[in-house]
């Protein structure tokens, strides 16, 4: 009796290949399932990373006017393939700071450089910020004449 149990115990132990498959099968359909979400995900924190960083850089220029007592403007440059640039400069054109961003994120804007005024004035302007994933999720950030900076979900992107 405990021959015949034992055999019995050894062929039942383990998963046979025909288990194995069909869990392989499920989980590949789950994945292909979840795959576009994530890449989405990701883009649109890349779109969330770059509007704050466009945020610290207009914040930082705006705060470098009044401490310098002089005009400071804000550039970016998409660079194409390499990552991008947003660069902070004094009146001298010395560079103040620079932020890189995603080589997949484009900025556009109407003006491509604003300048603060120590009197807390700008000029009016709205970038938007986009990715090369077209099903991300756009953002604006908005200068206001009276350098109030703002960001919100939305724009159009090509």
């Amino acid at each position: 009796m405990s021959t015949s149990t034992t055999q019995l115990a050894r062929k039942q132990s383990g998963f046979t290949l025909v288990e194995m498959m069909v869990t392989i099968a499920v989980l590949a359909i789950i994945v292909s399932i979840a795959a576009p979400s994530i890449r989405t995900q990701l883009a649109d924190q890349r779109v969330k990373s770059t509007t704050a960083t466009l945020e610290n850089a207009l914040k930082e220029a705006k705060v470098e006017s009044i401490i310098r007592r002089q005009n400071i403007s804000i550039s970016y440059n998409n660079n194409g393939t390499n990552s991008g640039t947003i660069t902070v400069t004094d009146s001298n054109n010395t560079a103040i700071a620079s932020y890189q961003y995603d080589a997949k994120i484009s900025i556009k804007s109407t003006i491509a450089s604003i300048g603060f005024t120590p009197n807390k004035t700008v000029n009016e302007n709205a970038y938007t910020i986009c990715d090369s994933n077209t099903s991300a999720s756009a953002r604006q950030v908005g200068v206001s004449p009276v350098a109030n900076i703002s960001d919100t979900l939305g724009g159009t992107c090509p």
